[in-house]
């Protein structure tokens, strides 16, 4: 089984663009239990690379794509939602479902290259780390996903047979 970890990038001081130092430690921290992965991916803002790197990991790629959702989908689904409330505003069809349908494929796509057993580390933001999760398991019981992602929270998403099967939540205790 192959699977995709997608994490919130940690903690910064708004409206600063880079990590603060809570937000490195607490990435440090967080890193200490993860991996290892053979491909680190991010969005291009410095937070989310700098989460990658503080946790310990090199970046491979950078995406533009997960830097933020756009105006159109932020006035469907705005950040913080729970991802049960952001899975029903995807089921509708609209901009925010045709986002997280593009995030879903990069996912595809970077599950589909690992080997059985290897991983892959994605950094991106609230939000988009919920919307992308959601797409790639329509079915999932989202309710059961809790609340939002929390700085380095997310999900893992396990993958075989060509597509998602389960995921697994992953909160921060701090």
């Amino acid at each position: 089984m192959k699977t995709i970890e997608i994490r919130r990038h940690s903690i910064r001081n708004k409206p600063g663009q880079h990590l603060s130092q809570q937000g490195v430690t607490l990435a440090r921290l967080v890193g200490q239990n993860l991996g290892p992965f053979d491909r680190v991916v991010t969005s291009t803002l410095p937070r989310a690379f700098e989460t990658a790197i503080a946790m310990g990991f090199a970046v491979d790629e950078q995406n533009e794509l997960m830097n933020t959702t756009g105006d159109f989908v932020e006035a469907e689904a705005p950040w913080p939602l729970a991802p049960a409330d952001y899975a029903k505003i995807v089921r509708k069809g609209t901009a925010a479902a045709r986002y997280a349908n593009q995030l879903a494929e990069i996912y595809y796509q970077l599950a589909d290259y690992r080997a059985d057993g290897r991983a892959a580390l994605v950094v991106n933001h609230g939000g988009i780390a919920e919307l992308g999760a959601i797409a790639c398991l329509p079915n999932a019981d989202h309710a059961s996903w809790g609340p939002h992602f929390e700085c380095c929270e997310g999900v893992r998403l396990f993958w075989e047979d060509g597509k998602f099967v389960n995921a697994e939540i992953l909160r921060v205790a701090v």
